[in-house]
C-alpha cells in the first residue's frame, strides 16, 4: 500500500513538473511522462495512450489559461486544429496496430534540432526593441498540425516539440505560439484519446488520476509564467529545451538510456 502511494505521489510531482515546462514552453508533457511509463514498464500504445487521456483535462484546463492571458492566436489555434485532428486520428490507428513503430523517432529529432539551433540563432540576433512578429500561413499551419498530431499519437508525445518550434523558427510570436498550441493541443488530444478508447482494450485508468491531478494544478501556473517572461528569452529558452530533447532521443535511439 505504501509503495502504491508513493509511485502515485512520484507520477502527481512528475506530472507538474511536466506540465509546468509544457504549459509554460510549449512542450514536453506528453514526452516526458510517456518515457516514465515506459521506463517503469508500460507498453509503448498503452502508455501513450494514458497520457493522452490525462491530458485532455491538463490541455484543457492549459488551453483556457492561456486564452484569459492573451497568449492566443485564432489563426494559428483554428488551422493547427483543422490539420491535427485527422493526423491524430490516424497516427492513433497505427499506434495500436503497429506498437513498436518507433524507427521514425531518430529522424524527426535531428529535424527539430535543427529548428532548435535556428531558434537560438534568431532570438539571440534579435534586438529587444524588435516585434515585428508574423503570422504563419494556412498553408503551412495545416501539414504542420496533420504531422505533429500523427507523430504525437504514435510516440506518446510530439504536438509541442515539433508544432512550437516550426512556428516559432518562422518568426510566429512566441507567447501566441505557445498558447495558441497548447489551446490546440487539448481537441488534438480529445480526438487522440477516443480513437484509443474505441481501439484498445488494455488501458489503465488507474496511473491517470495522479497525471491529471499534477498536471491541472501546474497549468496556471505556467501559462502566468508565460505572459511574464520577455518574448526574446521565452524564444531562447524554447530553442534550448527543443534541443535538448531531440539530443535525448536521439541517444536513447542509439541504446544510451534515460530515466526521463
Amino acid at each position: 500500500m505504501a509503495e502504491k502511494f508513493l509511485r502515485y505521489l512520484i507520477l502527481v510531482v512528475f506530472a507538474f513538473i511536466a506540465e509546468l515546462i509544457d504549459g509554460g514552453l510549449g512542450m514536453g508533457y506528453g514526452v516526458s511522462l510517456t518515457s516514465f511509463l515506459l521506463s517503469i514498464g508500460f507498453a509503448t500504445a498503452v502508455a501513450s495512450a494514458s497520457v493522452h487521456i490525462s491530458e485532455i483535462f491538463t490541455t484543457f484546463v492549459s488551453g483556457i489559461s492561456h486564452f484569459k492571458l492573451g497568449n492566443f492566436d485564432k489563426k494559428i489555434f483554428k488551422y493547427l486544429i483543422i490539420g491535427g485532428l485527422p493526423g491524430g486520428i490516424l497516427g492513433a490507428y497505427f499506434a495500436v496496430k503497429l506498437q513498436d513503430f518507433t524507427f521514425i523517432k531518430p529522424i524527426i529529432s535531428g529535424i527539430l534540432l535543427f529548428f532548435g539551433a535556428v531558434i537560438i540563432v534568431k532570438f539571440l540576433r534579435k534586438r529587444q526593441s524588435e516585434d515585428k512578429y508574423l503570422l504563419p500561413r494556412i498553408r503551412k499551419l495545416m501539414p504542420l498540425g496533420f504531422f505533429a498530431a500523427f507523430i504525437d499519437a504514435i510516440g506518446g508525445g510530439g504536438w509541442g516539440p515539433i508544432t512550437t518550434p516550426a512556428l516559432v523558427a518562422t518568426n510566429a510570436h512566441p507567447r501566441k505560439t505557445i498558447g495558441s498550441v497548447n489551446f490546440a493541443e487539448f481537441f488534438i488530444t480529445l480526438a487522440i484519446s477516443i480513437t484509443f478508447l474505441l481501439t484498445l482494450s488494455d488501458i489503465n485508468f488507474g496511473v491517470m488520476l495522479p497525471l491529471i491531478i499534477g498536471g491541472i494544478a501546474s497549468a496556471p501556473i505556467a501559462a502566468l509564467l508565460t505572459k511574464k517572461l520577455n518574448h526574446r528569452v521565452l524564444g531562447i529558452i524554447v530553442g534550448i529545451l527543443i534541443m535538448l530533447l531531440s539530443i535525448r532521443t536521439i541517444l536513447i535511439s542509439m541504446g544510451i538510456g534515460f530515466f526521463f
